[in-house]
Formats: structure tokens, C-alpha cells, sequence
């Protein structure tokens, strides 16, 4: 039975998470007091070292992102993204709730490192007792002083999918409608208010402090060596056990959804896993003992390899072509329509996927869902629109039989 190792769940259950006394006693803000005894440049390459990528969609060494930052900028911003609107995901939420300040001391670190002295956490609208829970945390650690001159500033969305997306969250911040920006420029040189900018999701800052404390090569050593540490994983569907673990990224989809989960509901078999959230690709029973870890993910066919790390489990019984025709209806909804390719290829994925699932289909239609899949891919604006078609695309990839059935049913 593989073991759990918490580094962002490392208090949680075991500290008051509204008292700062808690967190002060299990040793926090210590790293962040360790930090400031580092130059900045000394801090990045540590975590640089690290290669702590991000625990989000595209897996970017946090050390690397921060270096890009210009030196001697005179401000500079860290946004925290806590959107978390992909559905099945509610990890960085938990992390919140159950240790708010560790949150707090990942992004005070960041900004040392990148000569920043204001924070903002991007928080999404259907959240409103998780912002009540960080000013609460915030003013208790500027009453104790323990952030110096690193402010941070909550920002509520408005439940827009894309807000996910840094320069759309950017564009939120910054009190306009959240569209993604045309890159470049790319938010470490211009970002909140033209500014230089570092986004990280939760889970990437709250993993921080440790690394700071314990050093690289104690973080290095844990899990995929492509993709140290550890990763949160939340489980939902046809699964036992339906709750967030948090686990070495070398083990396998196998041990996560059978020892961790408890295996499929009911006794039945298991038939696909969707890794990374509802824009995350279809991984057969085939391909169940390919570790966790974001290039493993992302090899198998997922484009934001394990995103945030949501894992939908379906049984024997779900019928494919169905679950996708209604995954593909939700990126219709949430496209924000700046860029045609998404705009245009979300509301065509989800027609003939529609029409195949009614047993109208042909193989023709098949061939037309991977090409403006593939077009997507390539072409849209930002990484919404670049995931969403993934779920369709491994659909056709591992289950391409389902897809036949129902166009044989309509003879």
C-alpha cells in the first residue's frame, strides 16, 4: 500500500487554521525568515535547482519563471491563482482552508526573490468564504509583522472559466472582462498594470517554504525525477474513495485510483480515467501503471499533462461518446470567445459530437473532430482553448470502438 507524503497537506488537520499562534508553533514563517537571510538571486537558483514546477497546466520551473523577471524592474507584482475552475478540482481550495498561511509565506518567499512588495490572490466567485478565510489570515499576519513590507490583496472573480488562463486572471485583476492577452509579452515583463508579473496556483507557493527549509536535494529526491515532490490529486466518479491525496509523483495511475481510491464503485471494472480536470485526456485500463508525473500524463495524449491533478474515474457502464458530447457542451459555455479557433472549434467539436452520440455520425465526422481538434491545438489563443479539445482527441485515440458503435447503430 503506497503511503501519502504531505508537503503542501504538511499542517493540515494538525494546526487551528484560523489562529497564526498554530502556524507559528509548527514552525511557520521560519523559511520565509531564512529567505530574506538569502540574496535573491542565491533563492532563485535554489528553487531553480529544485525544478519545482508548477502544479497547474503547464508545468514550468517556478525557479526559471522567476529569472525572468528584469532585473532592477522597480515593481513588480505575485499573483496567486486560486480560480480553480476546472470542474472535479477542489484541491487548492482544501490547502486554503486547512493552512491559509502557508499560502501567505510561499508568496511573501516569491516576492523576495523577484523584488516584489505587493501580492494578489485571484479568487474565483463561487468562493466567498475562501476570501472571508484569507483576510482573516492576511490581518493576522500584519498585525504580527511577519510579512514585512509584502502586502497581499484579495481579488474575486466572477466564475469565468478562462480566468484560469494568467494573463485573462491578469485582465481581472486589473477590474477589466477576463480575455487572454496575445503573448508575447508574457507577464514576467508585462503583467498586472504593465508591470512585471510571476502567477503560481496554490499549491505551487505553499510547497515554497519547504524547499527554502529543507533544501533542492531533499525535494529532488522525492518522486519523478522529471517532476519532483509531491502532487495533490483530488478523486472524484466511479471511485470509492472520493477525496484529495497527496503523493510522490512516481507512483502510478494504478496505486492512486485501487489502494488510494479503494478501486471502482460497486465492483465493477474500470474503464477510463480522465487526468487533469474535464479538459483532461481519456487514459485506458491499458495505461494505468504510467506514473503520475506531468510528462508521463501529457505523453498519454492529456496536453496540460496532469494539470491540477483532478481525476475523473468512469466505470464499464459510462457510454464514452456520451461523457464527451457533455464535456464538450461545458467548453461551449465557457469559451470567452476572443479567438476564433476556440470560439468557432468548441461549438463545432460539440455539434457533430452531438450528432455522432444521436447516431447520426459518419466516419467523415470523426475525421472532422481531429482536425479542428488538431487545428485547436495549435492555434487558439490560450491554453483553454488549446486543452479543450484533448478529451475528444484521446476519445477518438483509445475508444475509437465506442465512437464506431454508435455510428453502426444508426444502420
Amino acid at each position: 500500500m503506497i503511503e501519502q507524503l504531505h508537503i503542501a497537506f504538511r499542517n493540515a488537520d494538525k494546526i487551528d487554521p484560523n489562529s497564526i499562534d498554530d502556524y507559528l508553533a509548527a514552525g511557520g514563517y521560519e523559511a520565509l525568515a531564512k529567505a530574506r537571510w538569502l540574496d535573491p538571486k542565491a533563492l532563485t537558483d535554489e528553487v531553480k535547482r529544485a525544478n519545482l514546477r508548477g502544479r497547474g497546466g503547464a508545468g514550468f520551473n517556478a525557479g526559471l519563471k522567476w529569472s525572468f523577471v528584469p532585473s532592477g524592474a522597480e515593481t513588480v507584482y505575485v499573483a496567486c491563482n486560486l480560480d480553480e475552475g476546472e470542474p472535479g478540482t477542489y484541491k487548492d481550495r482544501l490547502i486554503v482552508q486547512k493552512d491559509p498561511h502557508s499560502l501567505l509565506e510561499g508568496m511573501a518567499i516569491c516576492g523576495w526573490a523577484v523584488g516584489s512588495t505587493q501580492g494578489y490572490i485571484y479568487c474565483r466567485g463561487e468562493y466567498p468564504y475562501v476570501v472571508d478565510h484569507l483576510n482573516k489570515a492576511i490581518a493576522q499576519a500584519e498585525a504580527r509583522g511577519v510579512l514585512g513590507d509584502f502586502k497581499i490583496e484579495v481579488r474575486m472573480g466572477a466564475g469565468a472559466y478562462v480566468c484560469g488562463e494568467e494573463s485573462a486572471l491578469i485582465e481581472s485583476i486589473e477590474g477589466h472582462r477576463g480575455l487572454p492577452r496575445y503573448k508575447p509579452p508574457f507577464p514576467g515583463v508585462n503583467g498586472i498594470w504593465d508591470k512585471p508579473t510571476v502567477v503560481h496556483n496554490v499549491e505551487t507557493l505553499v510547497t515554497l517554504p519547504v524547499i527554502v527549509e529543507k533544501g533542492a536535494d531533499w525535494f529532488t529526491a522525492i518522486g519523478a525525477s522529471n517532476y519532483p515532490g509531491t502532487k495533490v490529486l483530488t478523486l472524484t466518479g466511479d471511485v470509492v474513495n472520493r477525496e484529495a491525496f497527496e503523493v510522490p509523483t512516481n507512483v502510478t495511475l494504478r496505486q492512486v485510483v485501487f489502494e488510494l481510491g479503494g478501486g471502482v464503485r460497486d465492483g465493477k471494472k474500470l474503464k477510463a480515467v480522465q487526468v487533469g480536470g474535464t479538459s483532461g485526456g481519456l487514459v485506458p485500463e491499458s495505461y494505468l501503471d504510467t506514473p503520475v508525473d506531468f510528462d508521463s500524463m501529457r505523453l498519454l495524449g492529456a496536453f496540460l499533462g496532469l494539470g491540477t491533478g483532478a481525476m475523473l474515474v468512469l466505470d464499464e457502464t459510462r457510454d464514452i461518446v456520451d461523457v464527451l458530447t457533455r464535456v464538450t457542451k461545458f467548453f461551449v459555455h465557457e469559451s470567452c470567445g476572443k479567438c476564433s479557433p476556440c470560439r468557432e472549434g468548441t461549438f463545432r467539436i460539440h455539434e457533430l459530437m452531438k450528432k455522432i452520440n444521436d447516431g447520426e455520425g459518419s466516419d467523415e465526422d470523426i475525421e472532422r473532430l481531429e482536425s479542428i481538434g488538431n487545428v485547436m491545438l495549435r492555434a487558439s489563443l490560450c491554453g483553454s482553448g488549446q486543452a479543450s479539445p484533448g478529451p475528444v482527441l484521446t476519445g477518438i485515440r483509445y475508444f475509437r470502438s465506442e465512437f464506431d458503435h454508435k455510428l453502426k447503430a444508426r444502420v
